[in-house]
């Protein structure tokens, strides 16, 4: 068997059951499309424990400029009002997820914009971004070595 049909059968069933799971118990902090934004974190930084620990560092990161974003717009608002604000918080933000990319660990930028983007997608629900993004990410390492093991079990003789 091909590995992207078995990355499809097993990122199928795991994903399958993400979405029932976080759905049914949402109040734990689960949110859906959270975890899949994580999930394709994974994949897009190449997978393997590569992947897993950059996914889980990255989109960390992108949480806390997230953050660091909302308070330097709430602090900057009053002086520069809400346009100038929002424009010169973003602008440092999406800069800083850049330049940390100078330090190797820290180098896959699109990672820290999911991380970035998820919680502000959230409404800024920092638990619930943070506890999805990670069960993503994990959900993301087991999908493709559920795929491995189901390559190497169906491989002809």
């Amino acid at each position: 068997m091909s590995f992207l049909v078995a990355v499809g059968i097993s990122v199928g069933l795991l994903a399958g059951l993400w979405a029932g799971v976080s759905t049914q118990y949402a109040s734990l902090g689960l949110i859906t499309f959270v975890g899949f934004l994580s999930w394709a974190s994974f994949y897009a930084d190449g997978g393997k424990v590569k992947g897993l620990k950059d996914s889980l560092i990255l989109n960390f990161s992108g949480v806390i400029w997230a953050w660091i974003i909302v308070y330097l717009f709430t602090a900057l608002t009053p002086a520069l009002g809400v346009i100038v604000a929002l424009s010169l918080a973003v602008a440092i933000g999406a800069a800083g997820m850049c330049w940390q990319a100078h330090v190797s660990f820290l180098g896959f930028i699109p990672g820290a914009f999911i991380g970035c983007s998820a919680y502000f997608a959230t409404g800024f629900d920092f638990k619930g971004t943070v506890i999805s993004l990670i069960a993503g990410a994990i959900l993301g390492y087991l999908s493709e070595q559920g795929a491995l093991t189901l390559q190497k079990v169906t491989k002809k003789k």
